[in-house]
């Protein structure tokens, strides 16, 4: 019995099989780690409403696997009393893999979440063609996570990369300084939604007509004469906007102002008016249109005409037919449009020196 107990003693404490056994425990306990995780877990995310915990939980149970088995692997090899360049570069593989398993992971794990909020939330900011600009980004921020993380686990020291890499970043951040400024501006534009594609908008600086296309560096507008034009973000950012597409509807109201003689009949001019805008096919009927009496002018009365139409793109001609025939009634009904007009007085040639 005592030589069993030298022996397997003397076996027990030899370090290639303490790490054989090391590797065995971390086999096992990966496995059941991995099947309590994905039974217990399952049937919490199986009484949920949404598909996106199913995902995250079926992307996440194997690399609980890997890292579990890596450690052990990495135990094993410290126990195995090997050389220390080789435990070194072992331990280092070993923590290199079990990163790199996490990154692909976390970033599997973004997309997923990405889309299913995308179709979740009506913030135009997030939506089917942001989603490759948001996934790109933040694939971009967990893979400097990860080589940060890379290097430390080989003891490699960063301090000079990362300094160089902030003068380069302030460096390309000057020479793009204007398309970072759109592609902000664009972001904020998204997010504030002031306008959407498909809205009929007028800007500050003489643009008017239908949003096509919205992007993060500029936007495209198509006018009513079907010519595209595209204006930088950061132009419209400072812009002054004037959505007529966001009211409650695509309906507008339109003024139309007339001078008329002091010595007209107010009642036959509003009902000739109001009579004009009916009689117009691109007047809404609801609400009917009225004539407003808005002051003693110096050569007239002032009155305006509003009524209601039901896209802003007609506006144009329908101020101009109205106008026509308003001319058109007035004549006929003998009603005066005053104008100024200049009397010249010549002297006589008896003044004349």
């Amino acid at each position: 019995m005592s030589w069993f107990q030298e022996n397997y003693g003397a076996a027990l404490s030899n370090p290639i099989l303490q790490s054989v056994l090391i590797i065995w425990g971390a086999v096992i306990a990966a496995k059941i780690t991995d099947l309590i995780f994905t039974r217990i877990f399952k049937r919490v995310v199986d009484k949920t409403q949404t598909s996106l915990d199913d995902q995250i939980l079926q992307l996440l149970h194997r690399p609980i696997f890997y890292t579990i088995l890596f450690i052990g692997f990495s135990v094993a090899v410290k126990t195995a009393g090997l050389p220390e360049y080789l435990d070194f570069a072992l331990v280092g593989i070993f923590k290199t893999i079990t990163i790199l398993i996490w990154l692909v992971i976390v970033m599997k794990v973004l997309v997923v979440s990405m889309e299913w909020a995308s179709k979740k939330t009506t913030n135009p900011l997030l939506q089917q063609k942001t989603l490759p600009l948001f996934n790109n980004l933040g694939k971009i921020g967990i893979g400097l996570f990860g080589i940060y993380f890379i290097f430390l686990s080989w003891d490699i020291n960063i301090n000079g990369i990362l300094a160089s890499a902030g003068v380069l970043g302030v460096v390309l951040g000057l020479a793009a300084k204007d398309t970072v400024a759109n592609f902000f501006a664009g972001i904020f534009l998204m997010a504030d939604s002031p306008f959407k594609e498909g809205d009929y908008i007028l800007l500050d600086t003489g643009e008017r007509g239908y949003v096509k296309q919205m992007g993060l560096r500029s936007t495209r507008f198509m006018t009513r004469d079907d010519i595209e034009i595209t204006i930088p973000n950061s132009v419209i950012a400072a812009s002054k906007i004037v959505n007529e597409s966001g009211g409650p509807g695509e309906t507008e109201r339109v003024r139309i102002t007339i001078h008329v003689a002091y010595d007209s009949d107010l009642d036959q001019v509003k009902n000739v008016l109001v009579a004009i805008a009916l009689a117009n096919e691109n007047v809404l009927k609801t609400p009917e249109p009225r004539v407003r009496f808005r002051e003693f002018g110096d050569h007239g009365l002032k009155l305006q005409l509003l009524f209601w139409i039901h896209k802003p793109e007609i506006r144009g001609r329908t101020v101009d037919a109205v106008n026509t025939e308003i001319y058109k009634q007035f004549s006929e009904n003998n009603i005066s449009i005053p104008y100024p007009t200049m009397k010249v007085l010549l002297p006589s040639k008896g003044n004349n020196i």
